[in-house]
């Protein structure tokens, strides 16, 4: 089976950066583009001359345009485009198991407001059983890279380097997949990972259990070492991978949108659960996704 980097298509701007995202990814994966457009379509008689295109028409002018505008960027990688009459978030969670990554636009507010997530973009992240990026509109390849000197583009220049790798983590609730993802994506790019566990409410529940001056200070000691424990191995897995670490006192979900305005991707978990009912996301990722200065990349996990 060819690997392959999915991007789910519509008519918006966010979407069309999400499938320029996507072929940059696949690029960096070395693997295949699929771009995926999926609708309910009514039934209807096939229109004569004289009629106005109906949905589907519509609907295949609109993938087809996504599908030359990649290609014409990187003609190089091979791209597959499928439209499939069916409910968006179906299709979508299909694509999920299959692909190594799923890419979605976004549907934001300019670039100071940063995100406000379509109702198909939340439910596919939510429930899907890989990890999906999410992409703001007008997200470039510069934006990706650290400010070229002499107001050269990254573009011209592909050697310029990337921004710093962003991994929220939470010491409670340590995951395999989600140091993997932030570590490969790291590597990939050639970039530094950062590392930030973000204390918040935590450090006030402590803080009602323990007295003395300094306990703020000896509980975020504690914590450095806990989270410089948990990520020792993967940092001697992955040597080439420059690594540092974070711990703050701050809000998760403040600390993560500070620190995208300077990164080229935020990697965040969400927890799955075993119920029909749960499809929410958590309060720090549902956050993260509404605010965020550049694409965030959610790894579901147990």
């Amino acid at each position: 089976m060819v690997r392959h980097v999915t991007a789910g298509v519509d008519e918006t701007d966010e979407s069309l950066a999400a499938a320029h995202w996507a072929a940059r990814e696949a690029l960096r994966r070395g693997a295949a583009l699929r771009l995926v457009h999926a609708g309910e379509w009514p039934v209807s008689p096939a229109p004569s001359a004289a009629e106005e295109p109906g949905p589907r028409d519509w609907a295949e002018q609109t993938l087809e345009r996504a599908v030359r505008s990649v290609r014409a960027a990187h003609p190089g990688l091979p791209v597959e485009d499928l439209l499939v009459p069916d409910s968006p978030v179906t299709v979508l969670l299909g694509e999920a198991e299959g692909a190594e990554l799923l890419v979605l636009g976004s549907r934001g507010l300019g670039r100071a407001a940063g995100f406000v997530m379509g109702s198909v973009s939340q439910r596919v992240v939510a429930r899907s059983p890989g990890p999906v990026v999410l992409v703001r509109a007008l997200e470039a390849c510069t934006d990706e890279h650290l400010p070229a000197l002499d107001g050269v583009s990254p573009e011209e220049i592909p050697e310029t380097p990337y921004r710093d790798v962003v991994l929220g983590m939470d010491t409670r609730h340590p995951c395999d997949e989600l140091i993997a993802f932030a570590f490969d994506a790291a590597r990939r790019r050639g970039a530094s990972l950062r590392v930030v566990h973000a204390l918040g409410a935590a450090l006030d529940n402590a803080a009602e259990g323990r007295s003395g001056a300094g306990h703020d200070t000896e509980l975020l000691a504690d914590e450095e070492d806990l989270m410089a424990a948990m990520l020792r191995p993967w940092a001697e897995k992955c040597p080439g991978v420059t690594m540092s670490e974070t711990v703050t006192a701050g809000r998760p979900a403040a600390e993560l949108v500070r620190e995208s305005a300077h990164a080229s991707l935020v990697v965040v978990g969400r927890r799955t659960r075993d119920t029909r009912l749960c499809t929410q996301l958590g309060s720090v990722t549902h956050a993260l996704l509404h605010h965020a200065r550049c694409p965030v990349a959610v790894v579901p996990h147990s």
